[in-house]
């Protein structure tokens, strides 16, 4: 078995062939020379995994090698670094009960916290852009257990005192999943009932909705609920672009083979607006899409489902591009290269996602990492 920490026979550059990527389903080549240049990543990643019987925090470099920073008892779900510190966190996965606050350069836990009581981690959590807060979606359970959803509380938490919770206040709907800064307001991801869950067993609508809050009190700024024929979806994982564009991505209750978007872009107001694909597009993806993630430079949006085995690409306007197959594969983020994304895989897989001329292809590959999980973010 190759190890995780092992470089595949050849360097990343080696991996980069000018002109030997093959779009998805096809023979057409991409359209413009993918330059081989050592500096095509030049960043780092966030993750978490699992290895062995345990799990962790996961840093993935340059070359796309996997290292422990943190090892977790717990599975973990979202992830993410601070930006004037060193620290990082991982929520635990829904239902959660802890989240683990590592160093991700030197590595090693830093602190744990709880959620607040009576409630649980509903997955995710984000820094304030001074890096001073930590908000975190946490779901009203008074039992701790059982129930897929549950009304749903933003909780502040100040970093410099032990994450200790310094103001809350309501997501504005059921069972929030994702939340995230963009331009003025804080976007919150209001799933509803969650697919496959006990409460979705005979549930035809999940009741989502997306809610604007000001990032400071809670007040209300916007919100936006899908159209009838939509009700099934739940509104689960949000990506921006850093200048108030904002798309979120769903999965679907039903598994009646009908193709529903599941991709929307978020108006200032809150309203969402469907992306566009063929049918077979929207099918491909198995009504689940596990993470999303805007380029470098706001042009594309890709999204990731490991039930469907594929990383699909749209253009900002919501016009599809193209997928390219990554079994498993669910992690997602951008890279500081416009039209690349980086992807991995239950598998221990990575991949370097493509976008160039109309097409996309795979331009780097790596296997033999941990079983990693559902997501990945920029490490800085």
């Amino acid at each position: 078995m190759i190890s995780r920490r092992s470089l595949l026979a050849g360097s990343l550059a080696g991996l980069l062939v000018p002109g030997a990527l093959r779009a998805q389903g096809g023979t057409q080549l991409l359209g413009a020379q993918i330059h081989a240049r050592a500096h095509a990543l030049e960043s780092g990643w966030l993750t978490t995994a699992a290895e062995g019987d345990g799990f962790g925090a996961f840093t993935v470099g340059d070359a796309m090698n996997a290292a422990e920073k943190a090892p977790s008892a717990v599975r973990l779900h979202g992830i993410e670094a601070s930006p004037r510190s060193p620290l990082a966190v991982a929520v635990g996965r829904r239902p959660g009960l802890v989240a683990l606050v590592f160093d991700r350069e030197k590595g090693g836990q830093v602190a744990t916290f709880a959620p607040g009581a009576g409630r649980v981690f509903a997955g995710h959590g984000r820094f304030s852009p001074e890096g001073d807060l930590f908000l975190t979606t946490e779901i009203e359970r008074p039992s701790g257990v059982g129930r897929g959803m549950g009304r749903g509380v933003v909780a502040a938490r100040r970093v410099d005192a032990g994450f200790a919770i310094v103001a809350e206040w309501p997501s504005r709907g059921d069972g929030p999943h994702d939340l995230m800064r963009s331009g003025e307001v804080l976007v919150v991801a209001n799933g509803g009932i969650e697919p496959n869950t006990p409460e979705a067993r005979d549930a035809e609508e999940t009741g989502s909705t997306i809610a604007l809050l000001d990032p400071d009190t809670g007040a209300v700024h916007g919100e936006g609920a899908l159209s009838a024929d939509l009700a099934s979806l739940s509104l689960r994982h949000l990506a921006r672009d850093g200048h108030g564009f904002t798309v979120v991505a769903a999965q679907d209750l039903l598994k009646d083979g009908i193709a529903r978007p599941l991709l929307f872009g978020i108006g200032t107001d809150g309203k969402v607006s469907p992306f566009e694909a063929p049918d077979e597009a929207w099918r491909a993806l198995r009504g689940y899409v596990g993470s999303v993630a805007i380029d470098a430079s706001g042009r594309f949006v890709a999204c990731a489902t490991p039930r469907g085995n594929r990383v699909a690409v749209w253009t900002r306007a919501g016009r599809y591009v193209g997928a390219v197959t990554l079994m498993d594969g669910c992690g997602l983020a951008s890279t500081p290269e416009p039209g690349r994304f980086i992807a991995s895989s239950g598998y221990g897989e990575v991949i370097l996602v493509a976008v160039e001329d109309g097409s996309v292809g795979i331009a780097a590959r790596r296997t033999g990492g941990p079983r990693f999980d559902n997501h990945m973010v920029e490490a800085s």
